[in-house]
């Protein structure tokens, strides 16, 4: 089996500062562990890895405990009251104790990237395991689950793909539109209430850094929209947090994503569905989408695992590591 050497000690917060090279080896990878976990078994045997989660989560925290297990790491989880940042400590000098003691540190905090930024100075080993800006990982677990229904995606040997995005702009569809500009042949239209969709600048941003139209976003789904190969959605309430206006919902609701609004993306081939989960069903989807035998939902939440994984072999770095 081929295998991929990473480099050791780095951070892994944004997809945005790797090359379409570094993302194509972390798809590899995290494909390869999904695959078959066997070879990956003990390749980080002691390490030390603290999963510091601030914020709610069940998949993420759980796929990464599971894949730091496989790996062979020791692993201590830090809650919100567990960590001094909630009496006043800046994250810069949580990272000043911690790295004496810990070798990777996994970070959810639903606040701004840059306090991983800042603990990531003295602990370079940091993963980015959801930010307010971003979600990295669930971005490799979505190219798990598309190369697993369509086979290599993107590159001069892999298939191009055209996804649509409906809903809400979050961390999940700033990591989806990250990965489309450094995957060749990947592109997305973005489908979002006025307000609630990237900027104008964001978007120029974007497909800058892929050198081409990678993005596209539209403020109204059409009739006849283009069709796509995957329609993507995710929460209307990023991590649960309420909006001040009542009425936001009816903003969203031309862009629940039903049976019909498959049948209306569908070309030559039908459309399949993404969605990172939670969901909120019969709200952004109904689950007649969610459960159908289109929908590659439940891919996405196995490979969570797979991209965890990845992304430990990536921070850690210098072992041999299996590629698919």
């Amino acid at each position: 089996m081929d295998a991929t050497r990473f480099s050791p000690r780095q951070p892994l917060l944004s997809l945005s500062g790797l090359s379409a090279g570094d993302i194509a080896a972390l798809g590899d990878v995290a494909f390869a562990y999904g695959t078959s976990r066997a070879p990956f078994r003990g390749l980080l045997d002691g390490a030390k890895v603290g999963l510091l989660f601030t914020a709610p989560s069940t998949r993420t925290r759980t796929s990464f405990w599971s894949a730091a297990r496989t790996l062979g790491c020791d692993t201590l989880h830090f809650g919100a009251a567990d960590l001094q940042v909630g009496t006043g400590e800046s994250w810069g000098d949580t990272g000043l104790v911690l790295g004496n003691y810990l070798d990777a540190a996994v970070v959810r905090t639903n606040g701004p990237q840059q306090e991983m930024e800042e603990l990531a100075r003295s602990l370079p080993a940091t993963v980015n395991a959801l930010s307010y800006e971003e979600h990295p990982t669930q971005a490799i677990a979505d190219l798990c689950a598309l190369r697993g229904h369509f086979g290599p995606v993107g590159g001069p040997s892999g298939r191009g793909l055209r996804l649509a995005y409906l809903g809400l702009v979050n961390n999940t569809a700033r990591a989806l539109a990250l990965l489309a500009t450094r995957t060749p042949g990947l592109t997305l239209d973005v489908y979002s209430p006025v307000g609630r969709g990237f900027t104008d600048d964001e978007v120029k941003a974007l497909n800058a850094l892929a050198d081409r139209d990678a993005i596209t976003q539209y403020d109204r789904l059409p009739a006849a929209p283009d069709p796509v190969d995957a329609v993507y959605t995710t929460r209307w309430q990023s991590m649960g947090v309420p909006y001040e206006e009542d009425d936001w919902a009816d903003a969203f609701r031309p862009f629940a994503v039903t049976a019909d609004t498959m049948r209306r993306f569908s070309g030559g081939t039908e459309a399949l569905f993404m969605h990172d989960l939670p969901a909120i069903r019969e709200l952004e989807a109904t689950s007649e989408v969610i459960d159908g035998p289109l929908s590659l939902v439940r891919s996405q939440a196995y490979h969570k695992e797979s991209a965890a994984a990845a992304a430990l072999l990536y921070v850690l770095g210098n072992r041999e590591a299996p590629v698919a």
